[in-house]
């Protein structure tokens, strides 16, 4: 049970199975040394998201971290975003959220935050790994064990924060929501309902086991359905820890996150808020985004699948504005890392200033057809130095040149290969696809474990 590891977005497993209060009490008391021993600010914040379990395993990590001396203060049901902004601006050496994000009810996970709001790096979390079964050497005793008290004004302090993004404010928006039952049944509603718009909210009534079972961001037709029944101008859905948004218009049409991203950009380039010009996606952003940015005299940078890379980019180039097809967007301005609640708002601030219904945002441009086919086999390792299989991906970029791409990778959980294919054309995207999964079959054998069409869909 110990050694469960760090993923890209924190420890996960079913909890009181895999992910066990002891467990959480490690990675806690791990942790804890991590901020003794380094020297940085000796308090923490911990918040969950509606599970069942989320008391349960916060009280194990907040225990660990009293353990060390680290005091803990905690903020109960609480965004992702906001732990980021309250630890960044609160002078935490910590953040924690306990949450399992978009899975479902019986799993739950731990993500840490360090003090710029950013998840811990890979160094600082295999570190904590190194040390989840080390006993304490002099454990503090007395009054040199940490405090553990709840933060007050924790949603308020972050319900004016997020307040701030929409200057111009709401009147006359009407907006449906799903909050999934998750953190931000609560918050975000209020918010936007603060900021003068109509809000029709569902998925608001936690019970600890329904957290992302009837709809949110990774079940987009509840929010698809809802924002049709109640004729409201945009959908809005959120995830479990509300760490990203997606979006359908008025009629119901899915705005995933790179067509999030491109609208904002439409809207903010001509007013230099977009500076430098240039847009951080994934290896997954869809060609037909790309071509649209490039219109408008932006360039995309891509990345591989995961939010820390995405921000970790944006650092390096100064960039506005990043993200993933799944509604993981980041503004760095803002938070270096992703807040729903953030995304909400910000294209909700578009759509009130260009005064546009929310239609155009899905008509701006085409996406390019776009596919993903996972092939199953007995072993992945060597793929990438087949002379075969690189001559076949080099022939078919060769003949998709200016016209689409392509991307292959190996999975690193399960023994699969992942190949991505898009393409202008629905023809040339198929011809392509056939022949590498043809090639890959030929020369790792195997079977097609399934096939998925992303061209207007949520990706990874």
């Amino acid at each position: 049970m110990s050694h469960l590891k760090f993923g890209t977005d924190g420890v996960r497993g079913v909890a009181n199975l895999t992910l066990t209060p002891e467990l959480a009490f490690k990675i806690g008391r791990a942790a804890g040394r991590l901020l003794v021993e380094s020297g940085t600010v000796k308090r923490a914040l911990v918040c969950r998201d509606t599970r069942k379990s989320g008391p349960m395993i916060a009280a194990g990590l907040s225990s660990g971290l009293c353990s060390t001396g680290v005091d803990v203060e905690t903020l109960g049901v609480f965004p992702t975003g906001g732990a980021c902004h309250l630890t960044r601006c609160g002078e935490y050496g910590l953040g924690a959220v306990v949450s399992a994000s978009h899975n479902p009810a019986p799993d739950n996970g731990i993500k840490l935050i360090g003090p710029d709001a950013r998840k811990l790096s890979s160094e600082d979390e295999k570190w904590i790994e190194s040390q989840l079964d080390a006993p304490l050497a002099d454990p503090p005793i007395g009054a040199a064990v940490g405090d553990l008290k709840p933060m007050a004004t924790a949603h308020a302090v972050y319900r004016e924060w997020l307040m701030k993004v929409v200057p111009e404010r709401l009147h006359g928006l009407t907006i449906a929501m799903d909050c999934g039952h998750g953190a931000a049944y609560e918050i975000a509603p209020e918010v936007f309902r603060g900021l003068g718009a109509t809000v029709h909210a569902v998925g608001t009534s936690p019970d600890g086991s329904n957290i992302n079972a009837e709809g949110g961001a990774t079940k987009p037709q509840t929010i698809q359905n809802w924002t049709c029944e109640t004729r409201s101008d945009i959908g809005i859905a959120f995830d479990g820890d509300a760490d990203r948004a997606v979006f359908c218009d008025s009629q119901g049409r899915l705005i995933n996150g790179d067509r999030t991203m491109g609208l904002w950009c439409a809207h903010w380039k001509p007013y230099d808020r977009l500076s430098p010009a240039v847009v951080v996606g994934t290896v997954m952003s869809n060609g037909g985004f790309e071509t649209f940015l490039k219109s408008l005299g932006v360039s995309v940078e891509r990345t591989d699948v995961g939010d820390k890379h995405v921000s970790a980019r944006l650092s390096e180039l100064g960039g506005k504005i990043g993200g993933e097809q799944s509604g993981h967007i980041i503004f760095p301005d803002l938070l270096p890392t992703g807040d729903g609640l953030v995304t909400a708002l910000e294209i909700c601030r578009v759509l009130k200033r260009d005064g546009r219904p929310s239609t155009c945002f899905v008509d701006d441009y085409d996406n390019w057809p776009q596919c993903l086919v996972n092939v199953a086999v007995t072993n992945k390792d060597g793929w990438d130095s087949d002379p075969r299989l690189m001559d076949s991906i080099q022939s078919v970029e060769a003949d998709l040149a200016g016209h689409g791409r392509v991307n292959v990778r190996a999975s690193g959980t399960q023994p699969m290969i992942r190949i991505m294919v898009e393409a202008d054309s629905v023809e040339l995207r198929d011809k392509a696809r056939d022949f590498l999964v043809d090639e890959f079959l030929g020369v790792l054998g195997g079977k097609i474990y399934s096939q998925v069409d992303l061209t207007h869909a949520l990706g990874d």
